[in-house]
């Protein structure tokens, strides 16, 4: 039985975006709080305050999280989109601590991600309200033409994202949409949907888990060979090195390399970008 109608899927196609979905009930929230709970105690500080490495792929370190990215209601949704054969690529926490100036400027997703074909979906899991007041995602509709645009990485201050990136072509903001979310709700964006989200102005912690999903049949476009886990379905095709979900706490072994990978990749797409990017030269 599919998770969503043909007009659902349509819809996603054409815009980019869709939401919201139930995802978690009390219970399962509250496990899921209290498994980042003992996370922010073994790193002895916030995830937002510790080093970047902690914030990421914490499906290879976190039992609790890599259950959460084979959640049933969540990969039934996923599934209607990319089909059958899912592989989790990374994980992130989102997190804009209460009254904090944290941001995202405009961007896309697949900027620095260095795959093909534009597949990937993010589900964006709020265990907290994200609603306007708390900083939710602000999204701009593809119009059923998306496209991957011009970005710097401008190491914007007190943004969210890695490089502070930031589209630096003209946006029609017109119709932009609040994504907003109640806590145990998730969205869907697609990895070429522009987006972005204002500063946490409510009184709590908007505390949001993305989990970057991909069909197997995707690639990595860069030399680095990069690890994925597999979460529903076969992957025939073996272009990552695929490692089996966590099932101790804060065993870094695996976290270690997976993040590595991933840092590198990340790295050498940033250059990619610029080049693809770069005036002409005229001589």
């Amino acid at each position: 039985m599919k998770a969503l109608t043909e007009a659902q899927v349509e819809r996603y196609r054409h815009d980019g975006f869709l939401f919201p979905f139930p995802a978690l009930n009390e219970a399962e929230r509250a496990s899921c709080l209290g498994g980042l709970e003992r996370y922010e105690r073994w790193l002895g500080t916030t995830v937002p305050q510790a080093d970047l490495k902690w914030r990421t792929q914490p499906h290879a370190l976190l039992p609790w999280y890599a259950d959460l990215v084979r959640h049933p209601r969540i990969l039934d949704v996923v599934e209607d989109v990319i089909g059958p054969d899912i592989l989790v690529w990374t994980g992130t926490f989102f997190i804009k601590e209460a009254a904090s100036p944290t941001f995202a400027a405009w961007h896309q997703d697949s900027t620095y991600f260095g795959l093909e074909p534009h597949e990937q979906v993010t589900a964006w899991v709020a265990l907290t309200d994200a609603s306007r007041e708390a900083g939710c995602m602000e999204v701009l509709s593809a119009h059923g033409a998306p496209r991957q645009m011009h970005h710097a990485a401008l190491r914007l201050k007190d943004s969210i994202n890695r490089t502070g990136q930031t589209i630096m072509e003209p946006l029609d903001e017109t119709g932009a949409t609040m994504m907003q979310l109640e806590a145990g709700s998730f969205s869907l964006h697609h990895s070429l949907c522009v987006h972005r989200s204002a500063p946490n102005r409510a009184a709590h912690r908007r505390i949001g888990l993305g989990i970057n999903y991909i069909p197997a049949h995707v690639r990595p476009t860069g030399p680095v060979r990069m690890s994925a886990m597999l979460a529903r379905g076969t992957d025939r095709w073996g272009h990552f090195d695929l490692f089996e979900p966590p099932t101790a706490e804060f065993d870094t072994a695996t976290h270690d390399l997976v993040y590595d990978r991933y840092a590198e990749n990340y790295r050498e797409q940033v250059k990619r970008h610029e080049r693809q990017f770069a005036p002409a030269q005229v001589s």
